[in-house]
């Protein structure tokens, strides 16, 4: 369907796509991935002719129809079903001429090419796209300048659905979508009749919906059979092959593979060996990830703070005196990490606000902890920092009065080190502005974090870093966020915004999923969103125990960590031993002193702590693993 040909393109006098070349197959679900600044877009752009290279060509078959969303969004007095329809331009132009036309042959020809492009069923097919997409019967027919830009995009969006072109481009799509809306994309493209080209970097919503993935790196491409996980598996592997993984978990692989290796014959440590072989087993390849210091997430811990930080009873809150929220009863304890779910509009951000104090409720009462602070990120707070000043500026007038030690390790734990910390921002990446912006909303260690769809700018490996430090962070957590993988690795608690209040949602991300596609949404909502958890549970025990999993987890990563330096140390000991056994002229002062009989008792001591050592990571890692299973 798609040929790219040795295509390069520079940008600023630098190679972004370096010779690369890839055949993309016929109606393909392709997902393209790579690392925030790598050139996705700048491809999109190229294969959209909006980008001319430096050299090679982009092909496709003749007559084939490419479809790709302008940057910018439609806006006017015509309405989003107006919109949608319009951008059939095919029929559109047929419906315009069958109206003023005389020629009864052409007439003739006209109806017959209505008929073959299914025409007439165009209004229904527009409608339930733009349904799909968050908009009402009511919404659907409102002017264009009554949306902000974000739903104007999803008006762009559902246009270029409808028209249904050969070659469906998609560049980060689910941006301006909630979870509701991502869903129903999701089922939309798994039945798409023709080829897909997107670019995305939630983990989810490319497992559940290509086939393929192309993956950019270092200016070339390559294409991988199957989704996100699939290519992580194959890119993991592949790397073992050509002896350049360097992340560390390619070291505890190799740790437990030398210890099977060497203990599996032996029935005093047999048992041992079988564990250790099982962990291999269970252990998921994390392809670039660890080796890379932009990827660096590490939130200040607060101090205590005694429960509960804060209570809504039957508070209301909105804005001009129009409440958004009524009849909030909600209790936020210092060990909470809670997903506020619902539909964009519904008013998530408003309590999210509200918590934040950013707002005050209208009616009833919200008791906040004295001592409490907040750290509150938004879009918008990328998007105001100053392009002109550098991180460190940034970071000193934030941090008025503070040292110069301080305001570095600050901007240190979030990877802002050296000369990443003296760049202007507007030379970062969108990945590296949030960053930012967290490390900013952070630098007073606050006792809870909102998160206001934080990942929109991180790549599918920055996105997993965060998952990391929000789960090692000890204070409460409250996410927006329309990331599946993300809600379900960092939230126990779930919020439901809808119907002009807040209330729990008792279930997991999949139950609210199957709530939201249910065929009839009164008998979903009555099974899954009003007290449907299993009977006999307390949920503020369950809280309580999600607590206490996540303290003992902490705990537990902590003597890992520790046991993986250990090992770390001890084996440099063993090959410095080994080289002096078996080259003395290469070995250390120390080590050459030594008589041959005294080498081997040295390297047996070592060897004895080798094993203590990595049975005591072994049994962190296995406890860590069976809560959290």
């Amino acid at each position: 369907m798609l040929n790219i040909s040795n295509i390069t393109v520079r940008l600023g006098g630098r190679t972004i796509i370096d010779d690369a070349s890839v055949n993309l197959p016929p109606r393909g679900r392709i997902g393209l991935i790579g690392r925030n600044g790598a050139g996705k877009s700048t491809l999109v752009r190229v294969i959209a002719g909006m980008l001319e290279p430096d050299g090679g060509a982009v092909s496709m078959p003749r007559n084939s129809r490419l479809g790709y969303i302008a940057q910018e969004a439609p806006s006017g007095d015509t309405t989003p079903f107006e919109t949608a329809l319009g951008a059939d331009t095919e029929r559109a132009a047929l419906m315009v001429e069958s109206e003023i036309s005389c020629d009864p042959h052409r007439l003739g020809e006209i109806h017959e090419r209505l008929i073959a492009i299914d025409a007439h069923s165009a209004p229904s097919r527009a409608a339930r796209i733009l349904v799909g997409l968050g908009f009402d019967e009511e919404a659907q027919h409102r002017p264009l300048e009554d949306f902000s830009g974000g739903w104007r995009m999803r008006v762009a969006l559902a246009a270029l659905l409808f028209s249904q072109p050969d070659l469906l481009l998609l560049d980060e799509p689910s941006n301006h979508l909630d979870l509701e809306a991502v869903m129903w994309l999701e089922d939309f493209l798994r039945s798409y009749p023709a080829t897909i080209l997107l670019v995305s970097h939630e983990r989810d919503f490319l497992n559940n919906v290509v086939n393929h993935t192309l993956h950019l790196s270092g200016g070339k491409l390559t294409l991988y059979p199957g989704g996100y996980d699939a290519f992580e598996r194959q890119r993991a592997e592949r790397q073992v092959q050509i002896a350049s993984a360097r992340a560390k978990q390619q070291a505890q692989r190799d740790r437990l593979k030398d210890y099977v290796a060497r203990n599996s014959a032996r029935a005093s440590t047999a048992k041992q060996a079988q564990s250790r072989a099982k962990a291999l087993a269970r252990m998921q390849p994390i392809a670039e990830l660890i080796d890379d210091p932009s990827l660096s997430f590490n939130f200040p811990n607060p101090d205590e703070l005694r429960p509960p930080m804060i209570t809504l009873d039957l508070a209301s809150v909105g804005y001009d005196e129009t409440p958004v929220l009524k009849r909030l009863n909600l209790r936020l304890d210092p060990d909470d990490r809670i997903a506020l779910l619902g539909r964009n509009g519904n008013g998530k951000t408003t309590l999210a606000r509200l918590l934040a104090a950013q707002l005050a409720p209208m009616e009833g009462t919200m008791n906040v902890s004295p001592r409490m602070r907040v750290g509150y990120f938004t879009q918008y707070q990328v998007e105001e920092l100053s392009a002109s000043e550098t991180p460190l500026q940034h970071m000193t007038m934030a941090m008025a009065g503070a040292n110069p030690t301080a305001v570095r390790g600050q901007l240190g734990r979030f990877g802002f080190s050296g000369r990443k910390a003296t760049t202007e921002v507007g030379k970062l990446s969108g990945g590296e502005r949030a960053r930012l912006a967290l490390a900013l909303i952070t630098r007073d260690a606050p006792h809870m974090l909102i998160l206001d769809e934080p990942t929109n700018h991180l790549d599918v490996d920055a996105r997993e870093a965060l998952v990391q430090a929000l789960n090692d962070y000890t204070g409460a957590v409250l996410i927006i966020s329309h990331d599946r993988h993300i809600l379900e690795m960092t939230a126990d608690r779930l919020v439901l915004v809808d119907d002009g209040t807040a209330r729990e949602f008792d279930g997991s991300i999949d139950d609210y999923i199957a709530f939201v596609l249910a065929k009839d949404p009164a008998t979903a909502r009555k099974d899954n969103g009003e007290g449907s958890g299993p009977r006999g549970v307390n949920k503020k025990d369950q809280r309580k125990a999600a607590a206490e999993a996540r303290e003992k987890g902490q705990e537990l990563r902590k003597r890992a960590r520790h046991a993986e330096s250990e090992l770390e140390a001890l084996t440099k000991q063993r090959n410095a031993v080994d080289r002096a056994m078996f080259d003395p002229a290469s070995a250390e002062p120390a080590l050459a002193k030594l008589t041959m009989s005294e080498l081997m008792m040295r390297r047996a001591e070592v060897e004895t702590q080798i094993t203590e050592a990595e049975v005591a990571w072994l049994e962190a890692s296995e406890a860590l693993e069976s809560i959290t299973a």
